[in-house]
């Protein structure tokens, strides 16, 4: 095994206490921090599974990584499989069953964590060897039913259909398969019809190709000792059968010979997900691998990096803009820029990130850009070191990229060596401009017309168009006539008889709904009350605490949002008795105010668009006449944003339906609320609203 990083020495010196300082001249850098690797010990079975182990016994603790390295593995027809086989594993064993299984990991306090091609496991020293062994037993003799297997696609599939919606998935799917190519296993995806094809057979094959130990490298860090690791790792994996090398036979992708727009059409999209991307040839062992993270780092790596000061701090267009540049000793990666942005100023915006990438090619960046990335890299690399763990994965890098034995003893060295013309000249080499593919999926109806007189350095860009899953299709029309006789009037009278009638609806006098969801995991509540008096109450909470509430007696109104509480101003006060209707719809139908702006896709349905105000239309489907979405035009620290909410599931209560699932998104975030409870004419009091 080659050398690796174990310590940082830092020499410091100091000045005497009465020493004179020029202090009107900058202090120059000092040399990179010297990094001084200790040698892991290493050893490597029989059927090929190599074994690296760091022992650092600071803590009583553990943790084994098991990797596979493989090429890129071309599904085909059976894309999904790998997913699948990942998902079974660490369900139990062919010894022990899943529930006993989950019991003793829980019992030890310890994680362990499976995947296609990967495992892992952490815990206490004195249950180490345990660990290992369930580790070892439930990679080599996986317990896959049919039982498990059903679960897990129906988990599968349900998460897709979730994501059907969604404008940053299409964009990032589509993106892949246009990038790539779809029979090129980065540009393959699963779809819920093809999941529909995949068998438990089809799990096991995958697992049978790819689960091989003469690909795998085993890595222990931690309180341990290697004679006795070594003792335990022979015994637990020697049973592990080799298997044959996976081929790369897949055909290497290209880039477009000029720079084109790639759109899909989300109707239901309130932002624009942009991504500009091209292909790259980019290895750890490359000389150019230093001076490109650099690059990268300069323009947008961060909240310092040029992308995100130009698109959020200087213009407003997105909460923020990020560049990232892959690396892989297979074959192609990318180089991939990108943000959600406003309706408004999707053109605008893909001609700020084309700017700013042709900038960072064609003019040298300044001496402090390069010192202020290097200062940054440096000081996480530095932080890193504290974890075990970077010891490893350091120790696995070597061995896996053909890396120098002391690649990662020279690192810092290397990046401070990056120059001013490095950057520039892997700049021009990796962000290509004139040869990149920018996907946008949107609101075309909306942004379209101006996306299609992007123009930069004197050249229209040409716009492709293509739908979710990156097949050519025609441009999208969005003009559709209004049929004779449709007014204002006869959309909402509509909308009044599909959910029930007119006469039921009048009949109501209050209303609750109990609401359940979640962001980035957290479970919410929603509770909603209405009253036919003009009184309104929406509360969410979080872990049973209230995060906001909004409540409207009538007349005066309070907002509390994170445990603060104000007074809302006239203009909120309004909106809270617009809201506070238990069918609002009824109300407008006497609102001289309102118009029929058109038609309009909300989905795959055509909806009439109607314009309660300025800021607020609602869309109602052409054929059942149900409300399908809202959309609200709001103001945030100077920036307009548009939420919006998509109503669906209607169902009967006491006579008259109500939709028992809603989505609400504004910006990045996107919560859907299913409603567990709705009750009309009962359980809603005056000291509700107090």
């Amino acid at each position: 095994m080659k050398k690796i990083i174990f310590s940082l020495l830092v020499i410091a010196g100091s000045f005497a206490a009465n020493a004179q300082v020029d202090r009107s001249t900058m202090p120059k850098a000092g040399p990179a921090p010297e990094i001084n690797l200790s040698k892991p010990q290493s050893f490597e079975l029989k059927n090929g599974l190599k074994v690296i182990v760091v022992e650092n016994h600071k803590l009583p603790r553990v943790a084994y990584t098991l990797t596979l390295d493989n090429p890129p593995i071309q599904e085909g027809e059976k894309t999904g499989a790998a997913a699948l086989s990942g998902a079974l594993l660490g369900k139990g064993s062919k010894s022990i069953s899943k529930d006993d299984y989950n019991e003793e990991v829980d019992f030890m306090g310890a994680r362990i964590n499976f995947g296609s091609q990967y495992a892992s496991a952490s815990g206490l020293t004195q249950y180490s060897d345990r660990i290992l062994e369930l580790l070892a037993d439930a990679a080599i003799n996986p317990n896959f039913t049919e039982e498990e297997f059903s679960k897990e696609k129906a988990l599968l599939i349900d998460n897709l259909k979730t994501n059907e919606k969604s404008v940053s998935a299409a964009a990032n799917t589509a993106s892949r398969a246009l990038l790539y190519g779809k029979n090129h296993p980065k540009g393959e995806f699963e779809t819920p019809a093809g999941l529909e094809n995949i068998t438990l057979a089809d799990a096991k094959a995958f697992y049978t190709k790819a689960f091989i130990p003469n690909n795998a490298y085993l890595v222990v860090v931690g309180d341990v000792d290697f004679k006795n690791i070594k003792k335990l790792v022979t015994k637990h994996f020697s049973g592990w059968k080799k298997g044959t090398a996976l081929p790369s036979t897949f055909k290497s992708p290209e880039n477009v010979a000029a720079t084109e727009i790639d759109f899909i059409d989300m109707p239901n999209a309130v932002q624009s997900e942009v991504i500009v991307e091209n292909l790259v040839s980019l290895k750890m062992s490359d000389p150019d691998y230093f001076p490109v993270l650099m690059a990268n780092q300069i323009l947008g790596g961060g909240g310092e990096g040029r992308l995100f000061l130009n698109l959020r701090e200087d213009k407003g267009y997105t909460y923020g803009a990020y560049s990232s540049i892959g690396n892989d000793k297979y074959g192609m990666t990318s180089f991939n820029a990108s943000a959600s942005v406003r309706n408004m100023v999707t053109d605008s915006s893909v001609v700020a990130f084309l700017e700013e990438i042709d900038k960072i090619r064609e003019t040298p960046i300044s001496e402090k850009d390069l010192k202020n990335a290097k200062a940054k890299y440096v000081g996480s690399f530095v932080r890193s070191l504290e974890q075990p763990a970077t010891v490893a994965r350091f120790a696995l890098n070597i061995e896996t990229e053909n890396l120098p034995e002391d690649f990662y003893q020279n690192y810092l060295s290397k990046i401070n060596a990056v120059t001013i013309a490095d950057v520039q000249r892997v700049a021009k080499k990796y962000f290509l401009t004139d040869n990149t593919r920018i996907v946008i999926a949107g609101k075309g109806s909306e942004i379209l017309e101006n996306l299609e007189k992007v123009n930069f350095k004197g050249k229209m860009i040409p716009v492709k168009f293509y739908d979710k899953e990156g097949n050519s299709v025609e441009k999208p029309t969005y003009e559709v006539a209004l049929p004779e006789g449709v007014t204002t009037e006869t959309v909402l009278n509509s909308y009044l008889q599909a959910i029930g009638g007119k006469d039921k609806v009048e009949a109501l006098q209050s209303l609750i709904m109990m609401g359940e969801g979640s962001v980035q995991g957290t479970p919410l509540k929603l509770t909603i009350k209405k009253t036919s008096n003009g009184q309104f109450l929406q509360e969410i909470s979080v872990m049973g605490n209230v995060m906001s509430k909004q409540v409207l007696d009538g007349e005066t109104a309070i907002i509390t949002a994170q445990g603060q509480t104000i007074t809302p101003n006239a203009e909120q006060v309004e909106a809270l008795k617009a809201e506070s209707a238990i069918v609002p719809e009824l109300d407008m139908l006497a609102n001289e105010t309102i118009s029929l702006k058109g038609i309009e896709k909300v989905d795959s349905k055509n909806a009439y668009v109607i314009a309660i105000s300025d800021k607020k239309n609602a869309f109602f489907d052409i054929e059942s006449g149900l409300k399908l979405k809202e959309e609200t035009t709001q103001e945030m620290q100077g920036q307009s944003f548009v939420q919006a909410v998509m109503f669906s599931d209607y169902k009967e209560v006491n006579g008259v339906k109500f939709p028992f699932m809603m989505s609400q998104s504004m910006g990045p975030q996107n919560i859907e609320f299913t409603f567990t409870e709705v009750k009309v004419n009962e359980g809603v009091s005056d000291a509700d609203f107090k």
